[in-house]
C-alpha cells in the first residue's frame, strides 16, 4: 500500500531551484502571513524552515542552481502552518537528521565544522514532518502558530 504525502494547500508557488528565488520564497511567506495574519515569530520560523530546505535542494541535492523546479504549499489548519515542499532532486529524507542533533553540537564554535545545524533547528521548529520520494522528494510539515506573544 502506498500513501500520498501531499499537503491541502491554500497557496501555492514554484521557484526555480536556484539561490537566487530565496528572495523570492521569503517574499512569498510574507504575503501569505500578512494574509493570515500570523505572528511575526511564526512568519519568520516558516521563513527559516523553508530558507534551509530551499539552500539544502540547490546546494545538495542539485549539486548547485539548477533549471529545477521547487514547489511550496502553504495552509492553515488547525493551529499550525502546514507547508507542503517538493523537489526534484535527488532521494533524501531528512527525517533522521531533524531529530538528532549534529555530534559537534557539544563543542566550542570554534571547533564545530560549518553546517550541519540547519535540518536540525527544521526539527526543532517542525515536530510533525512526513517523507515520500515520488519523483522527487516530498515534504510535509507543520509548524505551530505562536499564541500569546506580543507580535501576534
Amino acid at each position: 500500500m502506498t500513501t500520498e504525502v501531499r499537503a491541502p494547500h491554500d497557496e501555492r508557488a514554484e521557484f526555480p531551484a536556484r539561490l537566487a528565488s530565496l528572495h523570492a520564497t521569503a517574499a512569498f511567506v510574507q504575503a501569505f502571513a500578512d494574509r493570515h495574519r500570523l505572528p511575526r515569530t511564526t512568519a519568520l520560523h516558516l521563513t527559516l524552515v523553508i530558507e534551509e530546505l530551499f539552500t539544502n535542494s540547490v546546494t545538495h541535492g542539485h549539486g548547485g542552481d539548477s533549471d529545477a523546479t521547487i514547489v511550496i504549499d502553504l495552509s492553515v489548519r488547525a493551529g499550525s502552518v502546514v507547508l507542503g515542499y517538493a523537489d526534484a532532486a535527488p532521494r533524501f529524507d531528512p527525517r533522521p537528521r531533524l531529530r538528532t542533533p549534529p555530534e559537534s553540537l557539544d563543542a566550542p564554535a570554534a571547533a564545530r565544522p560549518t553546517g550541519g545545524l540547519g535540518l536540525h533547528l527544521v526539527g526543532q521548529l517542525a515536530p510533525r514532518v512526513r517523507y515520500a520520494y515520488r519523483g522527487g522528494n516530498r515534504i510535509v510539515l507543520a509548524l505551530p502558530i505562536a499564541r500569546g506573544s506580543a507580535d501576534a
